[in-house]
């Protein structure tokens, strides 16, 4: 299902070939919060990996974005790490893609400084995300105001066509879209406008425990969530205490979204659709749906998690590709930036 782990950092720099010739470019990032869970993989690492041979792809540790809710200097390193192991461990090929942490590519932060001069106090402060996380609150960072901007300067940066998200993130690559066509009316034309890329499924995988609310580590609780690293023990504890619904029939209806949620997950990881799954269970009730799950997420997460082991016993090959993906984007953030600059009338000229 995930390629397997690649050796070497020395894949060339990404290319800019002409338009006739170019393929679409896609941009997409993720917070170094420790490992991603199993709804990380299948909302959007499992996409990256699948698609790169379709695409430009330059995918980002964000680090700076970090910043924008406490945090220390060891954890963030240490996340950023162990963030990149799992990318790469999860089929991520620096040889086909690039790879870096967005805090060694010093243009991602000029941009978005340059990028707050186009962006109105009122489309940040409508922003859903930040109005969640905020709750009325006066001791936020500045920095989480300002993420939306921070975000749009990743994605343009690298005239990337498409951001891979899920629905909850659409606003912020709308707001981008809003961003980048502003400074082009303003500047003349300097950065392609991308498009979101919401996937039908699996864009938005829900908590064990409560299926309204997204699997996340943030939420606190370590029943809500299948981190990649959790062991087989633990990931057969966790779906067995799953919250399902009424009833016993293992059906995807409207008004059973926990089962939807874990048929979901079964579909997405066998590659079998629901109605077949359906049929397989029928009659047998829940909890032999969930214990074959279990085995499922099992039998995909073990090779994922000798690979990320691979990585722990050898920091600096990580940090190596790390470095390297860093060299390639700059080449091309710098060259973006460079116009951004004339495009404003920065300097002395």
């Amino acid at each position: 299902m995930v390629a397997g782990r690649v050796e070497g950092t020395s894949a060339t720099a990404v290319a800019e070939p002409s338009e006739t010739v170019r393929r679409q470019r896609v941009f997409s990032g993720m917070q170094p919060s420790g490992t991603p869970t199993l709804g990380n993989y299948l909302g959007a690492i499992r996409n990256w990996v699948v698609q790169q041979d379709q695409y430009d792809n330059v995918f980002c540790v964000v680090d700076l974005h970090a910043l924008s809710l406490p945090t220390d200097r060891d954890t963030l390193r240490a996340n950023t790490l162990n963030l990149a192991a799992a990318l790469l461990a999860a089929g991520i090929d620096p040889a086909r893609s690039v790879l870096f942490a967005q805090s060694d590519v010093r243009e991602h932060s000029e941009l978005c400084w340059l990028l707050t001069s186009v962006t109105q106090f009122g489309e940040l402060r409508r922003m859903t995300q930040f109005k969640d996380k905020s709750a009325g609150r006066e001791d936020v960072s500045a920095a989480l105001f300002v993420y939306p901007v921070l975000q749009a300067a990743d994605i343009i940066l690298y005239d990337a066509d498409l951001v891979p998200v899920g629905d909850d993130q659409r606003q912020h690559v709308e707001l981008t879209r809003d961003i980048a066509e502003r400074f082009n009316r303003r500047y003349g034309q300097t950065f392609v406008v991308p498009k979101p890329d919401i996937k039908a499924e699996g864009a938005r995988i829900m908590a064990l425990d409560d299926p309204s609310q997204k699997m996340s580590k943030s939420s606190g609780r370590p029943m809500s969530y299948i981190a990649l690293t959790d062991d087989a023990d633990t990931i057969r504890r966790k779906m067995k205490r799953a919250v399902t619904d009424s009833g016993s029939e293992v059906r995807a209806v409207p008004d059973k979204p926990a089962l939807v949620n874990l048929l979901t997950i079964y579909s997405l990881l066998t590659g079998e659709d629901v109605p077949t799954i359906e049929e397989r269970y029928a009659g047998r009730g829940y909890g032999a749906f969930k214990t074959d799950l279990a085995e499922v997420v099992v039998a995909t997460v073990t090779p994922i998690q000798a690979r990320i082991a691979e990585y722990a016993a050898d920091p600096g090959a990580v940090q190596a590709i790390l470095a390297d993906g860093a060299d390639r984007a700059r080449d091309q953030a710098s060259r973006k930036m460079a116009l951004v600059r004339d495009r404003i009338g920065l300097g002395a000229g």
